[in-house]
């Protein structure tokens, strides 16, 4: 397999566009679902396929730390234009004890799904990754694994690298955490839990808990493999110990990865249309269908195609919890008309890089009006200019810089090729966006 974006220069100059655009854009699949899937075909009891699943550095890291611990994962013919199907054999059941390593790179659910995984088998795993992960949240999940009795060796740092030693069960019952910082903590715990002799009772103590759509995910695809799961309560989660069926599951297209070709309608009065919407997801990225028309765009959603247009005009709006949408939101506010102000959503200075941070440095950088608050972004109208655009090795601040691009010429965007994390086909599913304006 060839290196994602290869060929792709380091700074990477972003189209400017002086017409609408007017394109359909496929993507791949969704990075959430298929690390979800992985995770729980590696726990599953026999084989399970995973039909149009992303391919792309994220899950590629998923695939390998699985095969570390002794899950087979092979490539099989799909239908699918983005790569091959996966069929999983899962984790041996009585492994000899062994010594393994972990490349999480810079993946959150690598790093925070996989070690609970870990501690069900027999041996030492070692963690680490990119040297921007040893600075992610890790406590919480290494202080969780240690409550439930798992031997883990972090250093006392908190954060990678750490190593766990599994001695091949882990008992489970009542635990207390604070998953504040993300709620991958949460996610991680509950996609290991049925394997815990006595199951999981997950209890939440923060006061803030981000990102309740992802955990809403997770509950969802344990469900769907037959898992008992209690989440009647708010911020307590109950799983059953038992088994997880194997399953062949088809993967949502990635719907957070949509956004910055949906935004583009709004940034040059045109029309994009993403076809394979589900009518019914657990995806944060379905939030564009209310997002993109509080800016002043059309969403409509017929026959599996979400379709927006915008005026050409982007209004400001204030916006709460926009999750991993932010940096496109942030990109679209700093176009806009009017003051826009971005809330709830402190816990992205803990993801790929402090992304409020990045976000108002960089818009700044171009002329805007950007600042940091306590928990979010105001962003005010402002004479932008071209510029460097940094990335911070952040996927989600390449895409926002290509966005702003699209209106401000002469905006580079230093290594684009971080898009692979996700959507390797970026740049090349950019430049088509950009070429139906000249059409």
């Amino acid at each position: 397999m060839s290196a994602p974006n290869a060929g792709v220069p380091a700074t990477w100059p972003a189209p400017f566009v002086t017409s609408p655009v007017d394109a359909t854009v496929s993507l791949p699949g969704s990075k959430s679902l298929t690390n979800r899937y992985l995770v729980l075909a590696a726990l599953a009891d026999g084989r399970s396929r995973l039909r149009a699943p992303l391919h792309s550095r994220d899950s590629e890291l998923m695939v390998s730390a699985l095969r570390a611990l002794g899950a087979i994962i092979t490539e099989t013919d799909g239908d699918g234009a983005f790569g091959p199907d996966l069929l999983i054999d899962p984790l041996p059941a009585a492994p000899a004890p062994q010594a393994r390593q972990v490349d999480c790179g810079l993946a959150g659910t690598v790093m925070r799904f996989v070690p609970p995984l870990a501690a069900l088998t027999a041996g030492t795993t070692a963690f680490d990754g990119d040297p921007h992960a040893r600075t992610r949240p890790m406590s919480t999940i290494i202080d969780a694994l240690r409550a439930l009795g798992v031997q883990v060796d972090d250093g006392g740092s908190g954060s990678l690298p750490f190593t766990v030693t599994g001695s091949g069960h882990v008992a489970g019952g009542r635990l207390e955490i604070d998953a504040g910082a993300s709620s991958q903590f949460v996610s991680a715990l509950l996609l290991a839990a049925p394997r815990f002799d006595e199951g999981l009772h997950l209890v939440h103590r923060g006061t803030t808990l981000p990102s309740p759509d992802h955990i809403a995910m997770t509950v969802s695809v344990l469900r769907g493999v037959g898992v008992d799961v209690d989440d009647s309560v708010p911020n307590e989660w109950r799983v059953a110990p038992g088994p997880i069926a194997a399953f062949d599951t088809v993967i949502e297209p990635d719907l957070s990865n949509a956004g910055p070709f949906l935004a583009a309608a709004l940034v040059t009065g045109g029309t994009v249309r993403v076809p394979g919407w589900p009518e019914s997801t657990t995806q944060v990225g379905d939030r564009w269908r209310s997002i993109l028309p509080a800016l002043g765009a059309s969403a409509e959603l017929a026959g599996g195609t979400l379709t927006v247009t915008g005026t050409g005009t982007i209004s400001g709006a204030d916006l709460a919890d926009t999750s991993e949408l932010a940096p496109t939101v942030a990109a679209l506010c700093t176009l806009a008309d009017s003051p826009s102000t971005l809330t709830g959503i402190a816990h992205l200075r803990g993801h790929e890089t402090d992304r409020l941070a990045a976000l108002a440095t960089e818009i700044r950088r171009l002329g805007g009006d950007a600042e940091e608050t306590a928990d979010g972004l105001v962003i005010r109208p402002a004479a932008l200019h071209g510029g460097l655009w940094e990335t911070y090795a952040d996927h989600r601040m390449a895409t926002a810089g290509a966005l702003i691009g699209l209106a401000v010429p002469g905006v580079v965007v230093q290594d684009i090729s971080t898009t692979a994390k996700t959507l390797p086909q970026f740049p090349e599913l950019w430049q088509q966006l950009t070429r139906s304006a000249e059409a």
